[in-house]
Parts: C-alpha cells; sequence; structure tokens
C-alpha cells in the first residue's frame, strides 16, 4: 500500500502546499508590514525559535518547514482516504470538513502552543486562513485521493 499512495501524497503535497504559501504570500504582500522572508522566517521559527535571525536561510527552512507541514496533512488524508471509501467518493464535502479540521488543529492547537500571543485572532485572520485552508488545501488534497482512488478501483 505504501508505494500505492506515494504519489498522491507528493502530488497533493505540491499541489495544495504550492497554492497555500502563495496565497500566505500574496496575504503579506498585501495586508503585513513585513516581507515575505519574514513571514517565512516565522514559519521556521515554530519548530526552530532562532530562524527569525537567520536570514536567508531561515526564509529557506521555513518554506521547508511549510512543505512538510503539507506533507503531514496530505499523507494523513490519503491515508486514511485508503482506508475509507467516502473520503474519496465525495470530495468535495470531505475536502471542506478536512480543511476545517486543519484550521482547528493548525490555528486552535499548534500556534497557540508555539506563539503564546497569537490570540485572539482578527476577524480578517479568521476569514482568510479558513477560505485557505478549506478551498486551497482541504479541497485539492480530497480531489487528488479521489482522482487517485477512482483510478484505482477502476482497475481493481
Amino acid at each position: 500500500m505504501a508505494r500505492n499512495v506515494l504519489r498522491p501524497i507528493l502530488l497533493a503535497t505540491l499541489v495544495a502546499g504550492t497554492l497555500d504559501i502563495l496565497a500566505a504570500t500574496g496575504l503579506t504582500l498585501f495586508y503585513a508590514r513585513r516581507t515575505v522572508a519574514d513571514m517565512l522566517r516565522g514559519v521556521a521559527s515554530g519548530p526552530f525559535p532562532a530562524a527569525t535571525d537567520w536570514g536567508a536561510k531561515g526564509a529557506a527552512l521555513g518554506l521547508a518547514v511549510h512543505f512538510t507541514l503539507m506533507a503531514v496533512m496530505a499523507a494523513v488524508f490519503v491515508l486514511a482516504a485508503a482506508r475509507l471509501r467516502p473520503l474519496w467518493q465525495k470530495p468535495l464535502l470531505w475536502g471542506l470538513l478536512y480543511g476545517l479540521a486543519t484550521y482547528i488543529v493548525m490555528n486552535l492547537i499548534v500556534v497557540p502552543l508555539r506563539f503564546a500571543g497569537a490570540f485572539p485572532p482578527s476577524l480578517r485572520s479568521v476569514v482568510t486562513q479558513l477560505f485557505c485552508h478549506i478551498f486551497l488545501v482541504g479541497i485539492p488534497i480530497a480531489l487528488i485521493a479521489a482522482r487517485h482512488f477512482r483510478r484505482r478501483s477502476a482497475f481493481a
């Protein structure tokens, strides 16, 4: 099974990760009073607090951290879909719910554990994060998983 799911996990990681980081870049350029490199160093500072002082290397590490988190999110969904048929039979529904779940985990558990002053978020932050997690992460991952498992079941 591991070989069968590696391709959709990698594809979902690349697609959702790219969509999400492009959105984060756009939001940073539009709303924030910091650079994209600062935003990426902020991402890296989650697991590596000193990364905010690492310049370009810290920004590159932030990009790697982002795609690592996305790989985990993609793997969780694809592996679950391998066992639970409804996840790939109704990808829009389950992608929406999975995007909501990733928002909850990231913004109500992971971020507050590392960044104590991150709450309460602004309404704009909640809306943009929900949009990104649902439409740029959850739904694309679910659609990629659905395509993979539909093709596989057609040949079974």
